[in-house]
């Protein structure tokens, strides 16, 4: 077998000595790697280049299209941005995928029985990093999701269903408040779900959901969320089947994949040969996978599920009574490598097939059709008097115009023509104007207008949203109470 090329970082904190012993033992297994190793991180950082990465490791990712990545430390302070969403943003690793498994009665876990597969989307929703301050008391955060970044989430999510005998496929959302974007998602998981009627399918409001699965998480499979929810849940289920420190993840894109493990750096721990090298060690394990070296996966996975059932631990999982005995970071991958060839003898061998394909991961999008007619704009404007005040301010800045001021809301609540006394007034006024003439497509040229007139009027304007309809159905919310 011909060498896979990857490229390799060894990162900062507990992420030399973890790597170090991964590497170990995926050349004791056989796996046919070539390695070209890069810089990253903190000492990048530190030189002055606020990406954390330098231009020659992009040419080697360029070249490898596959990453195993130890963790990093990112300095404090402004100015840095975070290197994961930079390199998944820059090679489209759309998908990550983390495995969430408990190893009772070897390891202690808040919920024995717990194999579940979180899919998350890696790229869009608040991560966009979309931030602006508009006023002295209000700060946003902009919330972007995409239908062709959805549908090849859902879909991955199938696939990956499929490939590795999964049976069902679960999506969380927050549709019944976010109507458009998380709506968009959960239709679209309905949509794409038809395709695959050999998989069950359902859906949970996010918050239940992750009640449930919390509570009962052996009633999951595989779960698929938009990139926030899927952040914070994937790190709540590793923690409760054993610990976070335990957990590999993949990113996978259409063409480059990016694996590692979900923690951090750990810096406090670092240099002390105490650090948990599992994380990296079952990333490693995904990318063995990945780039088609099933059999050395296999020996690697069988030979550490081999270890843990042996009672060799690190302190993080280590238990007395449970445990056999301590080990550092060094030793815990000699072990590894002392039972590879091995299965476990109580905990279920891992078999990754031959003739079985990875998840399909390069998904064509077919833009739909749709006409999008302009009806009005959302003027967000600053004003310290009155609601009365502003809505007579804007009336007059709108007599002479093709638009009609209908409604102000501040935070989301209508507070004119409809409102409460009661409502905290924070931030800009949500002002939002309808054309006079629904029959016909607003001109751009009168939201124009409409500025030069509102600004004329000395009231000062923040932000614009325009409001359009798709196939006659409104592409906006409601303000509530409205």
């Amino acid at each position: 077998m011909s060498k896979t090329a990857v490229t390799v970082a060894y990162g900062d904190g507990i992420g030399p000595e973890i790597m170090r012993a991964t590497l170990d033992v995926l050349e004791a297994s056989g796996a046919e790697l070539a390695l070209e190793t890069i810089e990253i991180g903190k000492s990048v950082y530190l030189r002055g280049n606020s990406s954390g990465i330098e231009p020659e490791s992009w040419e080697s990712l360029r070249r490898t299209k596959v990453f195993l990545k130890a963790p990093i430390t990112t300095p404090q302070g402004g100015g840095y941005k975070s290197l994961n969403v930079t390199v998944r943003k820059a090679f489209g690793l759309y998908a990550n995928i983390r495995p969430c498994i408990s190893y009772v009665p070897f390891v202690e876990s808040k919920q024995p029985g717990i194999d579940v597969v979180i899919v998350r989307e890696n790229e869009e929703d608040l991560y966009g990093g979309i931030e602006h301050r508009q006023s002295v008391d209000s700060f946003q955060c902009l919330k972007i999701m995409t239908r062709p970044g959805t549908e090849r989430i859902v879909r991955y999510a199938f696939e990956y269903a499929r490939s590795f005998q999964r049976k069902k496929v679960t999506c969380f959302t927050k549709d019944n408040i976010m109507k458009l974007t998380d709506g968009m998602f959960h239709k679209v998981f309905e949509e794409i779900g038809a395709d695959y009627p050999d998989i069950e399918k359902e859906h949970w409001i996010v918050d239940i959901g992750s009640a449930k699965l919390a509570d009962t998480p052996q009633a999951f499979d595989v779960v698929v969320l938009p990139n926030l929810y899927g952040d914070i849940l994937s790190d709540v289920v590793a923690q409760i089947a054993g610990s976070v420190g335990l957990a590999g993840s993949a990113n996978i894109g259409a063409h480059y994949a990016m694996f590692e493990a979900i923690h951090g750096s750990a810096p406090r721990r670092a240099g002390q040969n105490v650090a948990n090298p599992s994380g990296l060690l079952l990333a490693a394990v995904q990318m063995l996978v990945h780039i088609g070296q099933p059999e050395a996966a296999e020996r690697v996975h069988n030979g550490w599920l081999r270890t843990i059932e042996e009672g060799i631990h690190t302190y993080d999982i280590f238990r007395d009574g449970k445990s056999r005995r301590k080990v550092g970071t060094k030793e815990f991958g000699q072990a590894v490598i002392a039972n590879l060839g091995k299965i476990p003898e109580t905990l279920k061998p891992v078999r990754y097939a031959l003739d079985r394909p990875n998840p399909r991961s390069d998904f064509p999008y077919h833009r739909p059709e749709e006409t999008k007619v302009l009806l009005g704009v959302d003027i967000f404007v600053e004003f310290a008097k009155s609601v009365e005040e502003l809505a007579s301010a804007l009336r007059v800045a709108a007599e002479r115009g093709a638009l009609a001021l209908e409604t102000i809301a501040n935070r989301g609540m209508s507070v004119w023509p409809f409102g409460s006394g009661e409502t905290l007034l924070a931030g800009p006024f949500q002002c939002r104007f309808f054309a006079r003439n629904r029959s016909a497509e607003l001109p751009r040229r009168a939201i124009v207008d409409l500025l030069g007139s509102v600004e004329a009027g000395g009231i000062e304007f923040t932000k614009t949203e325009l409001l359009y309809t798709f196939n006659g159905v409104e592409g906006f919310s409601r303000s509530q109470g409205a």
